[in-house]
């Protein structure tokens, strides 16, 4: 049976140091700093937005998509300055089959401090307990060591490598499969394997 999401609205999310709301049109030049910068989103494409009204475009796009139920678009926002710090989606939303990827965007500022080690927990939360899924996924370039060690310290099984499977403009790029299965949270919960990681997110 499909999942069925009871909110007209994008729920707000709140961690210690940080909340998620849903994105509006409105945080388009303030996602631009991040959005556009090539480094960061490297590991998305090599052709990020190159002005705000292709953002905003973008944005519509993603609001679009949470009216059909097919994704749910976030900002994350730093508490301590209100500033926009990064982005959050649930993509590939499926109700029927239950299951979401996962993809962030966070500025380069504020990368390799732990703020997805922070998020993370709360995200789980709200996927599998809130809207009932039963399968979440991060689909990722198999370069991106940080988002891959995040997956580990976090328990996702990596379900497997697929070859050149992403075209993004200039390459071809393998990606790498982890995913958590809702009775695998209930049995152990999120950062199941605790070891000492460096994360890069």
């Amino acid at each position: 049976m499909a999942i069925v999401l009871e909110f007209t609205e994008i729920p707000a999310l709140e961690t210690e140091n940080f909340h998620l709301r849903g994105m509006t049109l409105k945080d388009a030049p303030n996602m631009y700093s991040f959005m556009s910068d090539k480094e960061t989103m490297k590991y998305i494409t090599p052709h990020p937005v190159e002005t705000v009204k292709e953002l905003e475009a973008s944005i519509k796009n993603s609001l679009e998509n949470f009216k059909q139920q097919k994704e749910i678009p976030w900002v994350i926002i730093n508490k301590q300055d209100e500033q926009v710090i990064g982005m959050f989606r649930f993509h590939k939303l499926h109700t029927w089959h239950q299951k979401t990827e996962m993809g962030v965007v966070i500025h380069k500022d504020f990368q390799q401090k732990g703020v997805m080690t922070e998020i993370l927990p709360k995200i789980l939360e709200f996927g599998f307990n809130t809207l009932g899924l039963n399968r979440m996924v991060g689909d990722i370039f198999a370069d991106n060591k940080g988002s891959k060690k995040l997956m580990e310290k976090f328990g996702f099984h990596k379900d497997g490598i697929l070859r050149e499977t992403d075209f993004h403009g200039e390459r071809f790029y393998d990606t790498v499969v982890y995913s958590m299965l809702k009775s695998e949270y209930q049995e152990g919960g999120p950062m199941k394997s605790r070891g000492e990681i460096s994360l890069e997110d």
